[in-house]
């Protein structure tokens, strides 16, 4: 899953998003110096990850991308799902999607000083230019994964992702609600968290 993904799953407690958030740049063991909640928001979004990579839903989509994307299919899954999780967003809460993002951008303003010195940086510009909130439209999708080619080692095949996502809409949208619905259940039972639609 990616940003907005991420930071929905982790319920309502502010520091157990940003350790969500900030979860793929702690390493190891390293979760240990922050505070609690903040330890729980790294450890929830290991599980995340863990749970996505296995699922049936997830491999069966992962399939469509991996001609081109190979082992770097599961990012592109990552990045779609968001799409849908924000094309859907009044399927899942009651909050609109501006006003969600809006305040999650004032919570990574307010624990600045908590974010690794990398997430640091790269904060303003995830501000700046709306990243999460273009997930919501198929071009922000197309931006992403243009960007992530050139920052990460993610190939450049974003024409044939959009290609397939659009060509596969109906059957990938299915698929994550299919999905969702699973993780949903998950963090509501095994990691007892309140994911309230209000």
């Amino acid at each position: 899953m990616n940003y907005l993904a991420h930071i929905y799953l982790s319920g309502n407690e502010e520091d157990v998003k940003i350790g969500n958030f900030i979860g793929d740049y702690v390493k190891g063991s390293a979760f240990h110096i922050y505070p609690d909640k903040i330890k729980q928001g790294i450890l929830l979004h290991r599980f995340i990850d863990s749970f996505t990579d296995k699922n049936t839903h997830t491999l069966d989509a992962k399939q469509l991308f991996a001609p081109k994307y190979r082992k770097y299919a599961g990012i592109v899954i990552d990045i779609i799902y968001d799409h849908f999780l924000a094309a859907n967003w009044s399927r899942y809460s009651y909050i609109s999607l501006r006003d969600y993002i809006n305040n999650f951008h004032e919570l990574l303003i307010t624990k600045n000083e908590m974010l690794p010195a990398e997430v640091q940086e790269f904060v303003p510009r995830l501000i700046r230019n709306d990243r999460i909130y273009s997930y919501k439209e198929i071009e922000g999708i197309r931006s992403v994964l243009s960007t992530m080619a050139i920052y990460t080692s993610l190939p450049d095949h974003s024409d044939f992702a959009i290609d397939v996502l659009e060509k596969n809409y109906e059957f990938l949208k299915q698929n994550f609600f299919l999905f969702f619905s699973d993780i949903l259940y998950y963090i509501k039972t095994v990691h007892d968290i309140d994911i309230a639609i209000g």
